[in-house]
Order: structure tokens, then C-alpha cells, then sequence
């Protein structure tokens, strides 16, 4: 990606002007929460989440927490049982995210939820996000506002020398009140799982290995359903062909051999390749720089052996 001005501008209605006017153009943005800063982008829109992680670098496609102004709100995204309703009325706005079903037909980027059923979901108490996500009305999607690897920022400082030259804006709202990453238990039937210790202790152990349903969790592999053949150049006749760049395919990731718009689709596209009659499914080469080592890092675990 090319290196861009980097502007910090104290939390205030400027500020959230400016941050509002660049999510709207599918840019992320440096926000201030309650638990470490985020980088914000419209999580309904795949090419602004790609960005994000273009910025942090080197990521692989995990799934992301969607920040949302309300419980109303975030009833148009998840399904919430009697449960998830009790500890939301209990501790949001705050730093819990919920791990739930997500609703059908929700607006959310497939890139946001990793293609996955559920979606991570929270409400924010900081009033700078709180105003960002006012001013957009859109659910936004934050990890952490720092370079893959690097520590959680708690000051916008932090976020200037990790991600200065790499987006457009970091809102300043002097540090976090907590310093740590969210809860985050998951309700998706049975039992609350905690996935992530964080500031809210609400009594649980940790839960024991498995696959991955929110950030901060490993995962060994993204299964298709099917034998995945990668680097491939045509399709064998009982293939269903990923094509990017010069090579068309069944359906790209893009036509252009653009990043942004291929991390977009990426999941959409193994979806669709899942639900394709031909019994195995192969992908065109995807160059390992910039956001295509994500895109391959994801593309590799699909492959791997179940």
C-alpha cells in the first residue's frame, strides 16, 4: 500500500466529522474505546474491512468484533436468546462482546464474520465511538489500531508510531480507561463459553480448544467441504475454479488481480464454490505480498487436510 498523511485530530465534532466522511468512503479510521483503540470501517462494506487489514499487514482473516450504537441495533445484526439479552442489559454499553448467531439476511461483510454462521458483536461506552457510530449509522467494524504483532495502543501516540503512514485518521481521546481487550463469550447454544478473558469477569473458565469464533483464538484451517487445490491455472473437469488476475475462473476473487476487492470476496467466493455441484475446488495463483499473504494464509489453511 502507498504511505498516506496520517492526520491526528482531538475527539471532538471535527473530528468525528472528518471520521465519519471517511468511513463513508470505505476508509479506516483510529478511534478511541473504553477497552485499547480500534480501527474503524463500515462493516457492511467488504473492500473498507479489507483495508483494515491491508493497514495492519500481514494478518490473517480472523473474525472481527462488530461495534454497534445499541441492544436494537445489534438485534438487526445477531439473534439473541433470553441469555445474551440478560448480559447485554447488564453490561452495555461496556467492554463484552457477544459471540451469537448471526441473523439472516444482516448486512454484514462476509470478510467481518470470516464466513462464519455467528457474529462477534459488542456496544462501546466511549463517547467517541459512541459518536462515530452515531454519525455513520452504519455497525463498524474494530480490531485493534495497531500493526499485526505489535501491542494493543492505549494512546493515539501508540497508534501513530505503529500505523502512521498507513491510514487517514487517528481521533485522539487520550487513553483508555481500561487498557485490555474485551471479554468475549460466546452463546451459541448450551452454556456461555468465555473465549477471552478481559475486564468483565463474569465467572467462567476458558473454554478448551476448537475453532475459531472470534479475534484472539487460533484456528488450523477454514474448511470448504471439499478438496482444495491451490495455484491452479485451469480447472480439472471435476473442478470448480477461484480464478484472480488473467485467469477467469468460475468466479474471481478479481478480474483486475486488485487485493482490496479480492480479500473482499474471498469467503463469498468459497461459499459459492462450496455450494457448487463439481466435487473439488481449485484457486488461481494470488501473489504473497501485501494483503495476498492474507488472502493465501486463508487460502492454505482451506487446503489443509482435515
Amino acid at each position: 500500500m502507498s504511505a498516506q498523511n496520517t492526520q491526528v485530530l482531538p475527539f471532538g465534532p471535527e473530528a468525528i466529522g472528518e471520521a465519519a466522511r471517511l468511513i463513508a468512503a470505505g476508509q479506516p479510521v483510529a478511534m478511541p474505546t473504553e477497552t485499547v483503540y480500534g480501527l474503524a470501517a463500515d462493516a457492511t462494506n467488504g473492500e473498507a474491512v479489507a483495508r483494515i487489514y491491508e493497514a495492519k499487514g500481514r494478518p490473517t482473516f480472523n473474525p472481527l468484533i462488530v461495534h454497534v450504537r445499541n441492544l436494537a441495533q445489534a438485534a438487526e445484526i445477531a439473534s439473541f436468546d433470553a441469555q445474551a439479552l440478560n448480559l447485554a442489559e447488564r453490561y452495555w454499553p461496556g467492554p463484552l462482546t457477544l459471540v451469537l448467531p448471526l441473523r439472516e439476511g444482516a448486512p454484514i461483510a462476509a470478510l467481518v464474520t470470516a464466513g462464519l454462521p455467528t457474529v462477534a458483536i459488542r456496544s462501546p461506552a466511549h463517547p467517541a465511538m459512541q459518536a462515530l457510530l452515531a454519525a455513520t449509522g452504519r455497525p463498524l467494524a474494530a480490531p485493534s489500531a495497531n500493526a499485526s504483532g505489535r501491542i494493543s495502543p492505549t494512546r493515539a501516540e501508540h497508534v501513530l508510531a505503529s500505523l502512521g503512514g498507513r491510514i487517514p485518521l487517528i481521533v485522539d481521546g487520550g487513553p483508555t480507561s481500561h487498557g485490555l481487550e474485551s471479554t468475549i463469550v460466546a452463546l451459541t447454544g448450551g452454556a456461555p463459553r468465555l473465549l477471552r478473558p478481559g475486564p468483565i469477569d463474569l465467572g467462567l473458565d476458558a473454554a478448551a480448544g476448537g475453532a475459531i469464533e472470534a479475534p484472539g483464538q487460533l484456528r488450523s484451517h477454514y474448511a470448504p467441504g471439499k478438496p482444495l487445490r491451490l495455484n491452479a491455472l485451469s480447472a480439472a473437469p471435476d473442478e470448480w475454479l477461484i480464478g484472480f488476475g488473467p485467469v477467469a475462473g468460475n468466479a474471481s476473487l478479481s478480474g483486475s488481480g486488485d487485493f482490496v476487492e479480492a480479500a473482499a470476496s474471498l469467503f463469498e467466493r468459497l461459499h459459492e464454490a462450496a455450494a457448487a455441484p463439481a466435487a473439488r475446488i481449485a484457486v488461481a495463483p494470488v501473489p504473497d505480498t501485501g494483503l495476498g499473504a492474507a488472502i493465501n494464509d486463508r487460502l492454505r489453511r482451506a487446503a489443509a487436510p482435515v
